[in-house]
């Protein structure tokens, strides 16, 4: 069999594979890790299996996800959800696992004797298939510009309990595989365990943990800051192991800890890195559960329990959110989204396996059909619009509607600008077309948003930016330009590619956070782009030229010479440690020195080619002074040459100047 080393070098390459496999097919990588666990499994090419060492870091993977979800979990945003996260939230998952129990019953008396499923087990059983995916829905969400429409809150909110209910489960579970004689003293006693170490914690945390951070920021050393967080972590979940709770309950606890001080920001970007490391490897044990000779010799049975649950969660959240007041569109978006399995679902479904709470064949069946529901939620969710105007006559009614308010409200506009979003951005530039007497019509998917707005005067209405109806119906093919206001790539690349269509004459200014994507915007069509950080950059820079003396004239010349090169100047910047997480793909600088014997001493640099690397010269520092960067440049010992570009592009050009 493998050393430990062979052993994690074939877990970490599988897992490499697998992701790029899945991020090509545009599939969340959970999907990959869930994959590569099933090929490499015991139960397939036996490759790998489960050993006391995986099992632990797999454990830190949920212990660093719960940290991360204990971070989410601010009072003031529970309260301001309280209405959809205790009420909806509750109700799906109490009347989830209420269902499955009912289920079980139903068929416990119909399974062969060698398969026992108990209330206990169903119980379980219907915790695991309450949850649905986070990762999946919230990403979704994101792309598609939805986390602020109606379903989008209602989903959020719903997600927010069930990841709340794993709490308690946590603690159910287990208990439940105690002695049925003793279980409610168990369940009490395992209950007031629970309140004494969440109340020591919460209290007497609450105040160590923010005195304690301070001082250690204090220091300034992100080396300690790490340390520190893995300390408070892990220590949090060693005491309510201790207290014989789950290491998940403890990560939960210090996570809702520091989402309450002004850390948090920072502890979630360095939290990262590790929890989605040890979460794949995670799923990568759970996949190593599966038994595919099971799954195929029972394929009908996985189809059931595929069909029967998403079903059931679809109607039963569709039912609830139409009984809290959302119309049939919202209802069923919202039920579509939540259909799935989650995250969540596996680790309760591993906790009751663990504990011998249910049988290896149903833990097998279920495991595949949750599998199963993940891997098509993407393309529900993609598909949710047309589901749902096929599935309800009023939905369509509603949404011709909506359009016919657009249309109306641009029918008399000509050569007006459609302002994508109406956030902040959106907002700033609607005041500002409108004192200098332009029109103007912005589409948002903020309902709130949108009605305030309305009410103050403002135009906007209530519509997909990136639907092709929205456009068409805010007169798109009258109006004079675009503006996409919202930092978001995928989504301004689909209105590009819609409005191209509609109207390939029309301008549109594009929004971005930086200039990593803006050659690929450019690219797209966009006629502009206009890059936050370097915009931010210039604003910075022209303020303290005109404070220095420098003419208001030749600021304003420099910041539009700028503007003309698209940024070309700006476009990349030296690297630090602390810009170790930045992505690969952004245009950096990066110097090289060129020592005695360096290929490129006494070639010019036309020679050297460097631009077949990707990479430019942005400057030569020769001496104390510049030489210009021209092909016919020759290159001196001790030269300094100043390269821009992608960190690939400027690791080969620096290997052809050295070597």
């Amino acid at each position: 069999m493998f050393s430990s080393l062979e052993l994690t070098l074939l877990l970490l390459g599988s897992a490499v594979l697998g992701v790029v496999a899945f991020r090509m097919m545009h599939l969340p990588p959970m999907l990959g890790y869930l994959a590569v666990g099933i090929v490499i499994g015991p139960h397939a090419l036996g490759l790998a299996e489960q050993n006391e060492a995986s099992q632990t870091l797999a454990e830190f993977g949920v212990v660093f996800l719960m940290f991360s979800i204990g971070l989410e979990f601010s009072l003031p945003k529970l309260m301001a959800m309280r209405r959809i996260v205790f009420g909806l939230g509750l109700a799906q998952v109490v009347l989830t696992i209420i269902a499955t129990m009912v289920f079980g019953w139903l068929v416990a008396s119909k399974l062969p004797a060698s398969i026992h499923l108990s209330w206990q087990a169903s119980f379980a059983l219907g915790g695991a298939l309450a949850m649905s995916s986070t990762a999946i829905v919230s990403k979704m969400l994101t792309e598609r510009l939805e986390l602020e429409s109606a379903h989008g809150r209602k989903i959020i909110g719903i997600l927010l309990f069930q990841d709340l209910a794993v709490v308690p489960l946590l603690i159910l579970i287990p208990s439940l595989a105690k002695n049925p004689h003793t279980i409610l003293a168990t369940l009490a006693w395992a209950s007031g365990k629970a309140v004494v170490v969440l109340v020591l914690l919460l209290v007497i945390g609450q105040k160590l943990v923010r005195g304690w951070f301070t001082i250690v920021v204090k220091r300034r050393s992100q080396e300690l800051f790490m340390l520190n967080l893995l300390l408070i972590t892990l220590g949090a979940a060693w005491i309510t192991e201790r207290a014989g709770l789950s290491l998940a309950l403890g990560a939960f606890v210090a996570g809702m800890l520091i989402s309450e001080t002004e850390f948090k920001h920072q502890v979630e970007e360095d939290i990262k890195p590790f929890r989605d490391v040890l979460l794949g490897l995670f799923f990568i044990t759970v996949g190593m559960l599966l038994n595919i000779r099971v799954v195929l010799d029972n394929w009908w049975l996985v189809l059931l329990l595929l069909c029967g649950p998403v079903l059931l969660k679809f109607a039963l959240i569709a039912v609830l959110a139409k009984l809290f007041g959302a119309s049939d569109g919202i209802s069923m978006r919202t039920g579509l989204a939540l259909a799935q399995a989650g995250e969540f679902g596996f680790v309760l479904l591993n906790l009751a396996g663990g504990v011998d709470l249910m049988d290896s064949f149903v833990i097998q069946v279920v495991l595949a059909s949750m599998v199963l529901s993940m891997l098509a939620a993407p393309f529900i969710i993609a598909k949710s619009d047309q589901i749902v105007m096929k599935m309800s006559s009023n939905e369509w009614m509603m949404q011709s509607l909506a359009l016919t308010k657009i249309a109306s409200r641009t029918m008399a506009t000509q050569k007006h600008v459609i302002i994508a979003g109406f956030g902040r951005s959106g907002q700033s530039l609607a005041t500002l077309l409108s004192e200098e007497k332009i029109d103007y019509h912005a589409l948002d998917l903020d309902p709130e948003r949108v009605q305030e707005a309305q009410a103050a005067g403002a135009k906007v209405s209530y519509g997909d930016a990136g639907r092709r109806e929205s456009l068409i119906a805010a007169g798109i093919k009258r109006a004079s330009a675009i503006v996409i206001t919202y930092a978001g790539t995928p989504a301004a690349l689909r209105l590009l590619h819609l409005a191209h269509e509609l109207a390939p004459t029309l301008p549109v200014i594009v929004r971005s956070v930086d200039d990593s994507d803006l050659d690929q915007l450019k690219a797209a069509g966009a006629a502009e782009v206009v890059p936050e950080l370097l915009e931010g950059s210039l604003m910075l820079a022209s303020h303290a030229l005109i404070m220095l003396g420098v003419p208001l004239r030749r600021v304003v010349h420099r910041v539009q010479a700028a503007r003309e090169a698209r940024y070309a100047s700006l476009r990349g910047y030296f690297h630090g440690a602390s810009d170790a997480g930045d992505d690969a793909d952004l245009v950096r600088l990066h110097s090289v020195t060129l020592v005695p014997g360096a290929k490129g001493v006494g070639q010019a640099l036309g020679e050297l080619d460097l631009a077949a690397s990707g990479a430019e010269v942005a400057s030569i520092r020769r001496g104390r002074g510049q030489a210009e960067a021209r092909p016919e440049t020759v290159l001196e010992t001790g030269d300094v040459v100043v390269l821009r570009g992608a960190a690939e592009a400027v690791a080969r050009a620096e290997s052809r100047l050295l070597r």
